[in-house]
């Protein structure tokens, strides 16, 4: 913007083109002003059917997720180890790459009973996608064949054991009952936690495990 000099007349030929360069600054900055702000209103209109909060999950805890809890920030998986049915030693970083949806439960709860149709038919409906239910079994080693005939009825589910709760005590905060579900992002951190029973075939549970895959 230019100054105003007292040797110039209102009329002056150098006051004009001040003027004139005033003005042309001040469409410009208009310009770019109306701009951002066009910018600003896209983002808020392009997010706003998108789930805010750590990792895209909050406001997706309603219906059957009433109970969900994000991570936040997202945690690591811990170290601890479990078996598959042949009783090869596991830990939930072999399955890094994939959103891993970690079921505890026992033969002896009732709700984890319940619930694992729910688990298997979810587990079924990502087929092909890189989605994986582990329904880990903190059942005493005696009552293995027990647990294992009943996630056989509950198929395309796998069979995996953890009979010294050392994934439960392992995570932070720890599990209080069962069951409980713990859902893990690609990258190997917890991204939320539901416990008790759930209905995993609702379509509450596929937006969460959506967006999951999305983050």
């Amino acid at each position: 913007m230019t100054e105003v000099s007292g040797n110039g007349g209102a009329g002056s030929p150098e006051q004009g083109g001040g003027r004139r360069l005033g003005r042309g600054v001040w469409l410009l900055l208009l310009g770019v002003v109306g701009v951002a702000a066009l910018a600003v209103l896209y983002a808020i209109l392009h997010g706003a059917n998108k789930p805010q909060g750590p990792e895209g999950l909050s406001g997706l805890n309603k219906g059957p997720m009433a109970k969900l809890v994000a991570a936040a920030p997202p945690k690591p998986a811990p170290a601890t180890t479990f078996n598959d049915a042949a009783g090869k030693t596991l830990t939930l970083a072999d399955f890094k790459g994939q959103v891993v949806v970690v079921n505890l439960w026992a033969t002896w709860c009732a709700p984890c009973k319940i619930e694992m149709p729910a688990l298997a038919k979810l587990q079924a409906a990502y087929a092909g996608k890189p989605v994986k239910v582990l329904a880990i079994s903190v059942d005493r080693a005696e009552d293995t064949a027990e647990a294992k005939a009943f996630i056989a009825k509950n198929a395309p589910l796998a069979f995996y054991q953890d009979p010294q709760y050392a994934m439960a005590f392992a995570l932070e905060p720890r599990v209080e009952g069962l069951p409980t579900t713990i859902i893990y992002g690609a990258d190997g951190t917890e991204r939320a936690r539901l416990p008790g029973e759930a209905d995993w075939t609702a379509p509450q549970a596929r937006a969460v495990i959506d967006a999951v895959l999305e983050n």
